[in-house]
């Protein structure tokens, strides 16, 4: 790849801050929607769904290891299915990735309107201008995103422990605000699965771990540690935070609310110094996952130029070794999703990250199945444990994860992902013309273990 290989500046605990910090989403302004769904029993299904992500989580860390390339799904798709299957496995990762920043955008706003209240015609342009003060952020060097990560990153689980810590003993909170309201889970059975299929977005971020090996400082064969940590340090937290909220007020009001924490800390007239560290640890939440997100996104697009999917622009790299044509085409899609997300901009983009996510995850699992009995010869630092049974767990929670998810979809959101495939489909049209007309610089090229960096 000679001058536009990637550098390798991320050590192990920044990559798990990266990863951990892109899963840990801004439940400041998300919360709500956890309570309309299933109420207090949130709590319950982040740790459950971290258990039944295990399988995945593993497989991501069997194939990290022994195909080590940013451009992971793919690479690994078409040594198992071929080039085509590849493409629209990383198509499908790409769109879990980009929907991201332009989602922590508008916690942004919701946080702003906290303290200064926003017209509603503003969200949009607001929205836009953070993901383009991140798009010039994102082109110096990956360093800085490592160092901002790792500060962040143990800057907010602190803060929001602190917070939780302060609701459990202020003297408002109490067990029958969850008892006497509905119990656990309100809403019954379909609240329930429809939960524990829209809640795996909020470790959609796990998956994003492959697309840095590249640039990874630490052996391949530990990076099946980061993806576990990614599912269980947010998993934990998760379940700490929504019962710290859950004894404030019944699972009603908090649905109804816009941030829950700073609202009741105004309402119970409790520390406003509380109120303002959550809004904090918040925007702390929303910038990590943005960070994270962004990085995955641009390395997406440049992994799949590495395999000559894309034109080779993808792959340039600027003076700071980054892929500066990939994070512009980032900005750009940003921007679209910013401008048409519209007001039920949580459940839209829960619902679209999750069906690409769980197919996705279905796909991957059946990479480690078809790989290991095709090239059973291939070094593999690290062996995901229990054979073949324990990525078709993977499979069968990712069917969960699709169908919960396609439940919450509105009638436009399918519209969109139809969208979104035809233009996967019209990109690999025009590659393929193009491949036909240079076809020496644009042979789809297969990655295998041999091309690795022997070093990691």
């Amino acid at each position: 790849m000679g001058e536009n290989k990637l550098k390798r500046s991320l050590s192990f605990m920044q990559v798990v801050a990266l990863a951990s910090g892109a899963v840990i989403g801004g439940w400041l302004a998300e919360a709500p929607y956890w309570f309309s769904l299933t109420g207090a029993g949130a709590a319950w299904i982040f740790p459950i769904m971290a258990v039944l992500l295990i399988p995945v989580g593993l497989a991501f860390g069997e194939l990290s290891a022994v195909l080590p390339f940013s451009s992971s799904v793919d690479v690994w798709t078409c040594n198992a299915f071929g080039h085509k299957a590849g493409w629209a496995t990383q198509w499908l990762m790409f769109l879990i990735q980009v929907v991201e920043p332009p989602m922590m955008a508008f916690i942004f706003i919701t946080a702003i309107n906290f303290f200064y209240p926003i017209p509603q015609g503003a969200y949009a342009p607001i929205a836009m201008l953070s993901v383009f003060i991140w798009y010039v952020l994102s082109n110096f060097d990956i360093s800085l995103t490592g160092i901002l990560a790792e500060i962040f990153f143990f800057a907010m689980v602190g803060i929001s422990l602190i917070v939780a810590g302060y609701f459990f003993t202020c003297g408002h909170w109490t067990f029958e605000n969850v008892s006497q309201h509905g119990g656990w889970f309100p809403m019954g059975v379909r609240g329930f699965f429809v939960a524990m299929a829209v809640f795996s977005l909020k470790f959609i971020g796990f998956e994003m771990t492959p697309t840095l090996v590249e640039e990874m400082d630490f052996p391949r064969k530990d990076i099946w540690k980061v993806v576990m940590s990614a599912l269980f340090v947010p998993a934990i937290l998760y379940c700490i935070v929504v019962i710290a909220l859950a004894g404030m007020a019944p699972w009603q009001k908090i649905a109804e609310m816009q941030m829950p924490e700073p609202e009741l800390v105004k309402e119970m007239g409790l520390l406003s110094i509380i109120g303002i560290a959550a809004i904090v640890s918040g925007l702390l939440h929303a910038f990590t996952t943005l960070m994270g997100f962004w990085t995955s996104s641009a390395r997406v697009l440049y992994g799949a130029a590495q395999l000559n999917q894309l034109p080779k622009i993808f792959m340039k790299l600027n003076k700071h070794g980054q892929p500066a044509f990939s994070n512009l085409v980032v900005l750009l899609f940003a921007l679209f999703f910013c401008f048409f997300t519209g007001d039920n901009w949580v459940q839209y983009i829960y619902a679209v990250s999750c069906i690409a996510a769980g197919l996705v995850y279905f796909i991957v699992c059946l990479d480690a199945m078809a790989l290991r009995k095709k090239h059973p010869e291939w070094n593999r630092p690290y062996v995901a444990p229990g054979g073949s049974k324990t990525f078709v767990m993977g499979l069968f929670i990712s069917v969960w994860i699709v169908i919960g998810s396609c439940l919450e979809l509105p009638w436009g959101g399918y519209v969109s992902l139809g969208i979104y495939a035809l233009i996967g489909v019209g990109i690999y049209i025009l590659m393929a013309i193009l491949r036909r007309m240079q076809p020496e610089k644009y042979a789809l090229i297969m990655l295998t273990p041999e091309d690795a960096d022997p070093e990691k």
